[in-house]
């Protein structure tokens, strides 16, 4: 994903030199490419994050789109208070990239876990929150929040992730993607897990479920018009996020159907409210705390 951000963004740089990219002394192997195509719209500010935001925010007030690029938790709770008051304040033209959503970064521990920030960045007012699901999502994405005039997060995984769409006609920010069809269950997937959603619905259908599922690229603003279609249509919605279910993907869906008369009942996956003391790559800690494609599949049965 991060490879793909990075040549979206260079493309689009190119045409327009009002996009600048400001990253915080990191991620030179991938962004070298950018650099050398347009230096003069590059900036390393060095390991001070909270001086990259604050630097990104006067940009944007200058008129600039600015991107703020680093890993994990890097880009948003360590400089938290300058995305507030600096950026979603003024409703600043800043795009804060955050590359290693989850347990990406799993084996350098609690620290470079990101299962706190879509919950965070979403409680933000003039915030838009994405986490696309796939290459194609997370180039569709980049090219949307730099149309999108204001303050934007963009969750990234780091690569290596499946393609789920050939192509997208219509990526608009805030709309869900259908990926298919289904009976009694929809599963809701939201950033780079859909690996894990793919071979669960695998596993389902050996079990006589065949679930629809969707994508959503989008957190803020969720789509709420396909939400509250499929709490009637169906008689689970399983939410499935890398990150704490308190606050983020599957507190928003519940948000919404609790306002209105529903027929499913919500099941939320994700991390149940705690940190991993643990060390390892993605794939294990998502084995660890039941957000593999095996512990999909357990907690849907049990609950239906």
């Amino acid at each position: 994903m991060r490879d793909t951000f990075v040549r979206t963004l260079i493309n689009l740089a190119k045409n327009n030199k009002n996009i600048e990219l400001v990253t915080g002394d990191l991620g030179f192997g991938v962004l070298k490419p950018y650099w050398e195509t347009v230096p003069n719209q590059f900036t390393n500010a060095g390991i001070a994050e909270q001086n990259m935001t604050a630097l990104a925010a006067g940009m944007a007030l200058e008129g600039k789109t600015v991107f703020t690029y680093s890993i994990g938790n890097f880009p948003t709770l360590r400089c938290l208070e300058q995305i507030r008051n600096d950026c979603c304040y003024p409703n600043a033209n800043v795009k804060i990239v955050c590359v290693g959503g989850g347990f990406v970064y799993g084996s350098l521990g609690m620290s470079h876990h990101a299962t706190e920030d879509i919950a965070i960045m979403r409680a933000l007012p003039n915030m838009v929150v994405l986490a696309p699901g796939d290459l194609t999502e997370a180039e569709a994405a980049t090219k949307a929040i730099t149309e999108y005039n204001g303050t934007c997060y963009l969750r990234l995984g780091r690569g290596g992730e499946k393609r789920i769409h050939e192509k997208l006609d219509d990526f608009q920010i805030g709309k869900a993607i259908k990926v298919k069809d289904g009976k009694r269950v929809a599963i809701f997937s939201t950033g780079a897990i859909f690996e894990e959603i793919e071979e669960a619905v695998s596993l389902l259908k050996e079990k006589g479920i065949d679930p629809a599922v969707y994508t959503f690229p989008t957190v803020k603003p969720i789509d709420r018009d396909v939400i509250l279609n499929c709490a009637e249509k169906f008689d689970l919605i399983a939410t499935v996020e890398e990150h704490n279910i308190v606050g983020g993907f599957g507190s928003a869906v519940a948000e919404v159907i609790s306002e209105s008369p529903k027929k499913a009942k919500l099941l939320k996956i994700g991390l149940e409210d705690t940190y991993s003391s643990k060390v390892g790559s993605q794939k294990y800690l998502r084995s660890e705390f039941g957000i593999d494609a095996k512990g999909i599949v357990e907690k849907m049965l049990q609950t239906l």
